[in-house]
C-alpha cells in the first residue's frame, strides 16, 4: 500500500494484484505484503452490489490477532464508506458489496459451505490449510455477479513433506529450483492445468490440455514471489523487523528470511548441524554473579515398557544473567520411577532451594497424578510440572535462536561433549531428552508457563 492511498507497492505486490489468472499464490517468504495484498485485491469489485469475497485463515485467532486480518482491514476499509460488522468480521460496502473474514480449524467445517456461491476465495498462509480444504472450497468458487471467479492465495514455504501444507508443492515446484529457492525467471508466469484422478496435469498451452483431457476445462494458475525486501513501507516503519527474522533458527531463518533476491527456501528442513550447532557454543570456566538458576527433566517412561533402546531420564541447569544463557550441568541415564524420584531430590538438594525445578507433564489425569507426586517429593522446593506447548522442534526453537545469536554458553565440565554431540545431532539422533531438558530449562526464563504455579505445594 503506497503511502495513504488504497495502491500496491510497485514490484511483486503490483504483479499480484495485475495476474489475470484463476489461481495467484503470492509470498514464499515472511515480510512481502501478503496480506495486504489480499485486503487489496477484495476490494477490486466493492461496486458490485452482487460481489462477495471471502478470505480464510486457519484459526479465528489468527483472524483477530493484533495487526492480523481484522486489524489491518480497519485501517484500510475504514475510509471506504463501508461498514464494519465485528461479531461476523465482515464489512459491508456502500454498494451491498460484503468482504468476509472465516476460519476453517478443522478439515470437516469446509463442508458448512456446501451450497455457497463465492467469487473471490481468499487464502491467507494457504499452507496452513489441508488440500482437501482447498479443492472442496475451489468448487464453491462460483459467481453469478458477472465477475469471473478467482482465487488469490498467499504462503511461507513449507518442505514437501510438511504434513498439512506440503501438498501446495503440486502447484510450486516447476517455480522452484533444486536449491530451495524460487527461480525468478518463472515468477508470474502463467501455467495451465486440470484435475484428472485427483491428480495435476500441467500443460504450458490450454489447447493442449483440452485436447488430451475433452470435457475438463483448464485452470491458469501462477507463483509471484516476494520477500521483506519488496516492501520497503513496513521496512521503514519498523527496521527492526529485519533483524528479528535475521535472529530466527536456521531453518526458519532459510524458510522466512532466505535469499535476498528469490525469497524463502522451499527445501530447507531439520538436520543435525542446523537445529543446533556445537561451533554456536562457547565454553566458559564460571558464572558471571547473579542471575536466576532452574534444573530442567525430561522423564523417561518405565524402562521395562520400551524395548530395544529405552528412553533416558536427562536434566539440564540453566543460569540467566543479563540475558546470557550459561549451561551450568547437565545429567542422563535410564532409571525406575523410584530411582528418578531420588536423583531428583538429590540434585534439588545439591543445588539448593535458590534453584528453581521443572518437568514435562503428560497428558492426562495419570500426568497430573504424576506431577503432584513429584512435588511431594520435592516438598520446600520451587518445583512444578509444566504441559508442553508445541512439538519437541518447535519447543528448542527460542534456544536454537539465542544459540546461533551467541547468547548461549556451556559452562566447563566433563559433560559438554556428550551435550553438544547430543545437540549437534538433533533431530536425526535416536533420543532427544538431552535436548528437550535443555529447550524446557531455557524456556522457564522466556515463558509464563513454565515460571507460573500451576501444581499445589506439599
Amino acid at each position: 500500500m503506497a503511502g495513504n492511498s488504497l495502491r500496491p507497492q510497485p514490484g511483486p505486490q503490483e504483479a499480484f494484484l495485475s495476474t489475470p489468472v484463476d489461481i495467484c499464490l503470492y509470498g514464499g517468504s515472511a515480510g512481502g505484503g501478503k496480506t495486504v495484498g489480499l485486503l487489496l485485491e477484495a476490494l477490486r469489485h466493492t461496486n458490485n452490489q452482487e460481489f462477495g469475497a471471502v478470505i480464510f485463515r486457519r484459526s479465528f485467532p489468527q483472524i483477530r490477532n493484533e495487526g492480523a486480518l481484522w486489524d489491518e482491514s480497519m485501517k484500510m476499509y475504514s475510509g471506504t464508506g463501508a461498514t464494519p460488522r465485528e461479531s461476523t468480521l465482515e464489512w459491508t460496502f456502500p454498494s451491498g458489496a460484503g468482504i468476509k473474514f472465516a476460519h476453517m480449524e478443522h478439515e470437516k467445517t469446509r463442508f458448512d459451505w456446501q451450497g455457497a456461491q463465492v467469487p473471490l476465495i481468499g487464502w491467507d498462509e494457504l499452507t496452513h490449510f489441508t488440500r482437501k480444504q482447498f479443492f472442496y472450497m475451489l468448487s464453491r468458487n462460483r459467481s453469478t455477479c458477472g465477475v469471473r471467479p478467482y482465487i488469490r492465495a498467499t504462503c511461507n514455504p513449507v518442505p514437501e513433506d510438511d504434513e498439512i501444507g506440503g501438498w501446495i508443492h503440486e502447484f510450486v515446484d516447476w517455480y522452484i529450483g533444486e536449491d530451495g529457492f524460487a527461480l525468478t525467471d518463472r515468477s508470474g508466469v502463467v501455467r495451465w492445468f486440470v484435475v484428472v484422478n485427483d491428480t495435476l496435469r500441467w500443460a504450458d498451452d490450454p489447447a493442449e490440455l483440452r485436447a488430451l483431457y475433452p470435457g475438463i476445462e483448464p485452470k491458469s494458475f501462477t507463483f509471484i514471489m516476494s520477500s521483506v525486501y519488496d516492501n520497503p513501507i513496513l521496512l521503514d516503519a519498523d527496521p527492526g523487523y529485519l533483524a528479528n527474522l535475521q535472529a530466527l533458527p536456521f531453518v526458519e531463518r532459510e524458510q522466512l528470511l532466505g535469499d535476498k533476491k528469490r525469497g524463502g527456501n522451499w527445501k530447507v528442513r531439520p538436520a543435525a548441524g542446523k537445529v543446533f550447532n556445537r561451533d554456536w557454543f562457547e565454553i566458559v570456566d564460571a558464572v558471571p554473579r547473579g542471575g536466576k538458576t532452574v534444573r530442567a527433566w525430561d522423564l523417561a517412561a518405565t524402562i521395562q515398557k520400551q524395548k530395544g533402546d529405552p528412553d533416558f531420564t536427562a536434566s539440564c541447569k540453566i543460569t540467566c544473567v543479563n540475558g546470557v544463557y550459561f549451561v551450568v550441568d547437565c545429567t542422563e541415564d535410564r532409571m525406575e520411577p523410584a530411582r528418578t524420584d531420588d536423583a531428583m531430590h538429590n540434585l534439588a538438594t545439591q543445588d539448593g532451594k535458590t534453584v528453581a525445578v521443572r518437568w514435562e507433564e503428560e497428558g492426562g489425569a495419570s500426568g497430573k497424578r504424576d506431577s503432584i507426586q513429584i512435588a511431594r517429593n520435592l516438598a520446600g522446593f520451587d518445583a512444578r510440572g509444566v504441559r508442553p506447548q508445541g512439538d519437541k522442534l518447535t519447543r528448542a526453537r527460542a534456544l536454537s535462536a539465542q544459540a546461533l545469536a551467541g547468547n548461549v554458553k556451556l559452562v566447563r565440565g566433563d559433560w559438554n561433549q556428550k551435550w553438544l554431540t547430543h545437540m549437534h545431532g538433533q533431530p536425526d539422533l535416536a533420543h532427544d531428552d538431552i535436548m528437550d531438558a535443555s529447550s524446557g530449562a531455557f524456556n522457564y526464563f522466556t515463558s509464563n508457563t513454565y515460571r507460573r504455579p500451576n501444581v499445589k505445594e506439599y
